[in-house]
């Protein structure tokens, strides 16, 4: 196994400046169509959901569906060029790339610059557009660790200064998502670093002791928020209150039981009419349950597991051949991205409390969208270049061979 690496990883950096940009080789084709299923489907989920809203408040039933539609085109038209990126270009730049995301989250913080919605300031205000910093950090963080553990990874998994180091600065982060306040994405934040430092080595006691230091301040802030202790207790009874602080769950509830087997039919919603708050965004799997029943809504699960599953075997191929960069990148897109919509379809459910967690490639936003298609675009890039190292090695043993 460790001649195989070796042998794969030095064809595959010898070529890469070289071949690969252009290179013709296959990638993954049942991720891409499980994507773009997911992709399809949310446009159309987006467009029902969101149609009474937007003939009520911009007399526009379709301004959210043709906004997404653009977010869509613009996120494939990016991922189309940064699957074309050697993945070299995002291990040297990973650093400076977590720095950037770090000031984006410093200047959101500065009075009078960042975009306030329902009293959190998570966006910056580009005119046609709201940049929501915390979503590129998501993508930021997983890069970084990724070059970090290849740096360091001796380090991470014999010293704990090694694993606490990227943890210190993952406290900064989470300070600075913590005072927008968006207690989801430092959540998904940490839980991807963690799994992450799992698969790259970390000793299972220094894991477990930093787990539970994560699941204690999470508890702490829960506990010390008025606004986050509602949640946790409108999570454990929504019944109790259900015209104030369990309204929103009560309605994504009643969505999910007038849907049954197999809905309503698309568009026959009826708790999308004003009754489910943020039925386009944050909840438009309950509009789906609602509308398509238990068939559609197991179809999006199985969806989302079917990327999670292609997306190990990726990270685990190019680990095989010695590429841990992309290996520990694949591994936390993987991580990022079905944990999210693990919690999205949770709090839909009534199984989580509420976050405020779009579900990946179907929920409405335009930053969600352009950095998820930009994360789906560099795991295709991570399958490609094991392939050519794969390849490569074939080669080079089948010329000694001979």
């Amino acid at each position: 196994m460790v001649s195989i690496a070796a042998q794969a990883t030095s064809m595959n950096r010898k070529s890469n400046r070289r071949t690969e940009v252009n290179s013709p080789a296959r990638f993954d084709l049942s991720l891409v169509l499980a994507v773009a299923a997911l992709l399809a489907l949310g446009l159309v989920m987006v467009g029902s959901a969101s149609i009474a809203i937007a003939d009520r408040e911009l007399t526009q039933p379709f301004y959210f569906l043709i906004r997404q539609s653009i977010f869509v085109i613009i996120g494939v038209a990016i991922a189309s060029v940064v699957v074309m990126v050697p993945l070299y270009v995002w291990e040297r730049f990973s650093a400076l790339l977590l720095l950037s995301g770090i000031m984006l989250l410093t200047v959101l913080l500065i009075p009078g610059i960042g975009h306030s919605v329902n009293g959190s300031i998570r966006w910056l205000s580009l005119g046609f557009f709201n940049l929501q910093p915390s979503e590129l950090m998501k993508l930021f963080v997983i890069v970084y660790l990724a070059g970090y553990l290849v740096r360091r990874g001796e380090e991470v998994r014999n010293r704990v200064w090694g694993f606490m180091k990227p943890m210190l600065l993952l406290m900064v982060i989470a300070l600075l998502l913590l005072m927008e306040p968006d207690l989801g994405a430092t959540a998904v934040i940490f839980a991807t670093a963690l799994g992450m430092m799992f698969l790259g080595g970390v000793r299972l006691w220094q894991f477990g002791v930093l787990l539970m230091m994560v699941l204690s301040a999470i508890a702490v802030l829960t506990i010390t928020s008025p606004y986050r202790m509602e949640r946790v207790t409108a999570f454990l009874n929504p019944w109790a209150d259900p015209f104030n602080s369990g309204f929103q769950l009560t309605q994504s509830l009643i969505a999910f039981g007038r849907g049954e087997w197999f809905g309503l039919g698309l568009g026959g919603s009826i708790q999308k009419l004003f009754y489910l708050p943020e039925a386009h965004t944050d909840f438009v799997f309950a509009v789906l349950a609602e509308e398509l029943g238990l068939l559609g809504s197991v179809s999006v699960v199985l969806l989302f597991s079917f990327i999670a599953w292609r997306a190990f075997r990726i990270a685990m191929n190019a680990q095989k051949l010695g590429l841990d960069f992309a290996a520990y990148t694949a591994f936390g897109i993987s991580l990022w991205i079905c944990m999210q919509a693990f919690i999205n379809i949770g709090v839909n459910m009534g199984v989580l409390p509420t976050k405020g967690l779009t579900l990946p490639l179907m929920s409405y936003g335009g930053s969600s969208m352009l950095v998820t298609c930009t994360a789906i675009a560099l795991l295709l890039r991570v399958d490609i270049e094991t392939r050519i190292a794969y390849l490569s090695y074939v080669g080079v043993k089948g010329g000694k061979k001979r």
